[in-house]
């Protein structure tokens, strides 16, 4: 397979997010998988923000690259937080020239047997949802070319894991609206069968539910439910 059909291959296999069972942790190591084989790098590592915008780390290749990441999120210094705070791409930075830089976490990478790294945002417009880090043993810069490429991949997954995001929470928010819907119902329901059993209106039943919810501490749906199936009955509520 030639280098331009990998790489269009790639691109489909990032891409495609909206399959029956999809696995972020299994997607974001494919793309760093896929940066180490596409761009020339010894290491890759993918940090996420986390719901409170603090940075988690998700993939990485090798695991001298594992404990580098985490160290880096231990002490708060290197390529890939730097790249997340600011949304730019950190290229080409020969570690042997970084210690003024970043002193710890050059010290580190330079152990860990690395000579220069590169992050790049994951990226959509103008929110950063993390970093993929890369790392080559040896000092040697990546080509413009792979850069471009690198980001492409970047912002491709980021796209797949927004919309992942995205659908959740529309999912979440479907299911809490049914529930809400459904719950009305029956909340209505109960009321008019309290009504009729009690002989009062329609707000009264209603008021002594939600009164007998309140002095028990109980949700109202679960009342409601009670004065549908019988369990709780008619003059319950106003006793209370």
């Amino acid at each position: 397979m030639n280098s331009t059909v990998r790489l269009a291959s790639v691109f489909v296999e990032l891409a495609d997010t909206l399959v029956e069972r999809f696995d972020i942790v299994d997607f974001v190591q494919v793309l760093a998988e896929r940066s180490v084989e596409l761009l020339g790098a010894d290491a890759a590592g993918l940090m996420l923000a986390d719901e409170r915008g603090g940075l988690r780390l998700m993939a990485s290749t090798l695991e001298r690259m594992r404990h580098l990441e985490t160290f880096e999120l231990q002490i708060d210094e290197g390529p890939c937080r730097d790249c997340f705070e600011t949304g730019v791409a950190v290229a080409n930075v020969r570690l042997a020239d970084a210690r003024e830089r970043w002193p710890r976490f050059t010290e580190a990478a330079l152990a860990a047997g690395f000579g220069s790294t590169h992050a790049l945002p994951m990226r959509l417009r103008g929110r950063v949802i993390g970093a993929l880090n890369l790392f080559t043993d040896a000092d040697q810069r990546m080509s413009e070319e792979d850069l471009q490429v690198g980001q492409a991949m970047a912002d491709v997954a980021t796209i797949g894991l927004l919309q992942e995001r995205s659908l959740q929470e529309q999912t979440v928010l479907s299911e809490q609206l049914q529930y809400a819907l459904h719950s009305r119902v029956q909340v209505e329901l109960a009321k008019g069968m309290l009504s009729e059993r009690a002989g009062v209106s329609l707000e009264e039943a209603f008021r002594r539910m939600r009164l007998h919810a309140r002095g028990r501490g109980l949700p109202l749906t679960q009342v409601a439910g009670q004065v549908i199936d019988g369990t709780l009955v008619p003059d319950g509520p106003a006793a209370s």
